[in-house]
C-alpha cells in the first residue's frame, strides 16, 4: 500500500474517533504533553488507563454481585473510572459513567448492572480503537496535513509532525 494511501486511511480513522465521540479534546491535550524526552508518553498513560480500568470494572462486577450492594463503594469506583476516562479523553466511557453514577445515587441494582454492561462495552470499544490507532502511528510515516470533515462542531482535522522519529499528534482544530 502506498504511503499516501496509508496517510489518508490514518487521518480518516483518527478523525472518526473524534467524530464518533470516542475521543475528545482532552486526548489531543494529552498528546501535546508528549515530547522528545518521553516519546511514548501517550501510549504509557493510556496503557495505565487500560490496566486501572480493567481492575475497576472487575471491582464493580464483584460489588454489584453482592447480596447487599454497597452503593457508596460502587459510586466511588464509577467516579474513579469517570475521572480517568475523562483525563485521557475517552468521552463515551465518561458519559456512560455519568449515567451509572445517577443510578448509584438512586440505589437501583438492576439499572446499575445495565449501566455496568454499557460501560464495559464502551470501554472495550475505545480500547480496541486506541490500540489500532497506536499500531498505525507506530508503523507509518505521516506528514502534516489538513483534511475536511463532516463534523459541524469542528471544521478541520489536523495531523502534526512532532519530530523526526515519526511520532504524530492528532486532533481537531476548532475554527
Amino acid at each position: 500500500m502506498e504511503v499516501v494511501q496509508l496517510q489518508r486511511r490514518f487521518v480518516e480513522y483518527a478523525a472518526s474517533l473524534f467524530r464518533e465521540g470516542f475521543l475528545d479534546g482532552q486526548f489531543t491535550q494529552l498528546q501535546q504533553l508528549q515530547d522528545e524526552s518521553n516519546p511514548d508518553f501517550v501510549v504509557e498513560v493510556v496503557s495505565l488507563f487500560f490496566e486501572d480500568s480493567e481492575k475497576l470494572l472487575n471491582d464493580l462486577s464483584r460489588a454489584l454481585d453482592q447480596q447487599n450492594v454497597d452503593f457508596k463503594r460502587v459510586d466511588s469506583h464509577v467516579h474513579q473510572l469517570k475521572g480517568s476516562s475523562s483525563s485521557i479523553g475517552a468521552q463515551r466511557v465518561k458519559n456512560a459513567c455519568i449515567a451509572f453514577r445517577n443510578y448509584c445515587e438512586e440505589q437501583k441494582t438492576d439499572a446499575c448492572l445495565s449501566c455496568l454492561q454499557q460501560v464495559k462495552q464502551e470501554y472495550s470499544l475505545v480500547k480496541n480503537k486506541l490500540e489500532t490507532l497506536f499500531r498505525v502511528t507506530g508503523a507509518t510515516d505521516f506528514d502534516s496535513g489538513w483534511v475536511d470533515t463532516d463534523d459541524d462542531r469542528m471544521n478541520e482535522f489536523e495531523v502534526f509532525r512532532l519530530r523526526e522519529d515519526e511520532r504524530i499528534l492528532v486532533g481537531f482544530v476548532e475554527s
